[in-house]
């Protein structure tokens, strides 16, 4: 167990290294990852189940306790992103289905790897769990109604049908989760160190089936794509921080909300993109999960330097210590 715990730190620590050399294997030797295609709604499955492990009713007290922050941080999530990926879309004149797969990624909830960025960045990290988790449990409904209103001018969009991959690949999963961290509550805290490697491992191989399969889209849209996964990143990040800023939010929290908003959850955008619009759309999703996790590191990096004052919220000080459970 030590080695293994000795592995998935590594894995988590180095995710942004691994997710690049596998997309550059799978760029110039595709064929062995095609087949993986298949898979990539199961993968997405392991990685929420995983989520759910590591949920505790700790992580939803503050949406109730002092729900301002949280509330104000989801909404920017679920209107900041996808108005950003709609103006960038149109600035960049984006084919149809690249236009509609970066609405998909502005749409999607927050990552879980932000978590961990957060706490790098001495943010406020009982906020940031609060935004993932709320976040996440509101993707069925806001994910599909967004994507319906924004994304329904280049490819269709039926919303019940995504409502129900969304709640196949997220909440029933995490559901499991919880249920078993329930029922079997010291075996799971003995696994939760190396739920970071199964996360990494789900992701990486989700990230080289897209690219297998999207070789000569690659090639002729790469650049553009790249251009714009980075400035919605950018976008989110800054206005992120900027909605914490105009709610006169500690530094802490502005730091949780900025990096909440601006990094998301990659993979469900892949496995959307990819059930509902086609591998090309799920691009900007594959693009942005090999992006967000080099942003992330370089501006919680930079935030680590600078120290911050926060409010104390004791019962949430736990969770500080084991950050990496939530990649």
């Amino acid at each position: 167990m030590k080695l293994l715990e000795t592995i998935s730190n590594l894995a988590g620590k180095y995710f942004a290294i691994w997710v690049i050399l596998v997309a550059a294997v799978a760029y110039f030797v595709p064929a062995p990852f095609l087949p993986l295609g298949g898979y990539i709604t199961i993968l997405l499955g392991v990685v929420m189940f995983g989520m759910g492990l590591t949920l505790k009713p700790v992580d939803f007290q503050l949406v109730l306790k002092k729900p301002l922050p949280v509330i104000t941080g989801v909404m920017a999530q679920f209107i900041i992103m996808p108005l950003g990926a709609l103006l960038i879309a149109y600035i960049l004149n984006l084919p149809n289905e690249l236009a509609a797969g970066l609405v998909l990624l502005g749409s999607v909830p927050g990552g879980t790897a932000s978590n961990v960025m957060v706490y790098l960045a001495k943010g406020n990290l009982a906020l940031s769990v609060a935004m993932t988790s709320l976040s996440t449990l509101l993707a069925p409904i806001a994910t599909p109604l967004i994507l319906f209103a924004l994304a329904g001018q280049w490819l269709p969009v039926d919303p019940i049908a995504m409502f129900l991959s969304i709640v196949q690949v997220i909440i029933i999963p995490i559901t499991l989760g919880l249920v078993i961290r329930k029922l079997f509550p010291s075996t799971v805290e003995k696994s939760l160190n190396v739920i970071p490697l199964i996360s990494v491992l789900a992701i990486i191989i989700i990230v080289s089936a897209v690219v297998s399969a999207n070789v000569n889209n690659i090639a002729t849209s790469g650049a553009i794509i790249f251009t714009a996964v980075i400035l919605h990143n950018l976008f989110g990040l800054g206005l992120g921080y900027g909605t914490g800023a105009l709610m006169k939010l500690d530094e802490s929290k502005r730091r949780a909300i900025s990096i909440e908003v601006g990094m998301q959850n990659s993979g469900l955008g892949v496995a959307l993109a990819t059930a509902h619009f086609g591998p090309l759309a799920a691009l900007p999703s594959v693009i942005a999960a090999v992006w967000h996790n080099i942003s992330g590191p370089i501006l919680a990096t930079f935030w680590s330097k600078k120290p911050v004052k926060e409010e104390i919220e004791e019962e949430f000080v736990p969770r500080a210590a084991s950050p990496n459970a939530r990649l």
